[in-house]
């Protein structure tokens, strides 16, 4: 059975469709890149397969035992976000808080599961840390660590390189990549980059006037791919 299952799903806003009638699937150790025009509905999906936003129509179910609340999702950062006043541990340790059920407080096996992937990130050093005085490129994995914390075996990227500089772009995509290859996590995320994603995803989701879902060699022989780049579409 596949991780997750989108079928025939229509979503919008205020009686607006933004998608109508989209189907795919995510299989367990999928990277998954979602690309289109910008206002396609990139991220409205996203909130969907978190169950944040509910489809007009369709249905969107979820196999091998994955739950919501346990994907992990790292969403576009926002200035407010930027200036949080608190340290790289505890923000890191808040991404376990779905799996506290009726605990009012963090145990052991949360605090390991945070200084697991304070490791795994190269966080050690910067734990005490106050996260609003780490660079951008600190801040994303910073919280990038919080949402491997609530990942079992899916993570949701919303563009994530967003304001980055070309080298901690470039770092911070091999870092996902590793979670992919290396760690077996199923990746999905949003991105403008059309070149990134055929670099590095193994499927297509592209999302816009023509709806297309396929591996990367399907999307580049397909005539969605085609007139993408016969008409210099932008892909935010």
């Amino acid at each position: 059975m596949a991780l997750l299952t989108c079928e025939n799903v229509t979503l919008g806003y205020d009686g607006k469709k933004i998608i109508e009638s989209l189907s795919f699937t995510i299989e367990k150790g999928d990277y998954l890149c979602i690309v289109g025009e910008n206002g396609s509905g990139k991220t409205t999906l996203m909130k969907a397969v978190l169950g944040l936003k509910s489809p007009v129509s369709g249905k969107i179910s979820y196999g091998e035992g994955l739950k919501q609340s346990r994907i992990g999702y790292l969403p576009q950062q926002t200035i407010v976000q930027k200036d949080f006043p608190a340290s790289v541990y505890e923000i890191i340790l808040s991404g376990c808080q779905n799996r506290l059920g009726f605990r009012p407080f963090y145990g052991k096996a949360e605090k390991e599961i945070a200084l697991r992937n304070i490791e795994k990130l190269g966080l050690t050093e910067l734990k005490t840390r106050c996260y609003r005085e780490l660079s951008g490129g600190q801040q994303q994995r910073v919280l990038l660590a919080r949402a491997l914390c609530a990942a079992t075996s899916m993570i949701l990227l919303d563009e994530p390189v967003t304001g980055l500089d070309p080298a901690v772009t470039a770092e911070f995509y091999g870092i996902i990549n590793d979670l992919n290859k290396k760690d077996k996590m199923t990746v999905v995320m949003i991105s403008h980059d059309v070149n990134v994603s055929l670099k590095y995803a193994d499927k297509i989701l592209h999302i816009g006037k023509e709806l297309f879902f396929g591996t990367k060699d399907e999307y580049i022989s397909s005539a969605v791919f085609s007139e993408l780049n016969k008409g210099g579409e932008s892909n935010g």
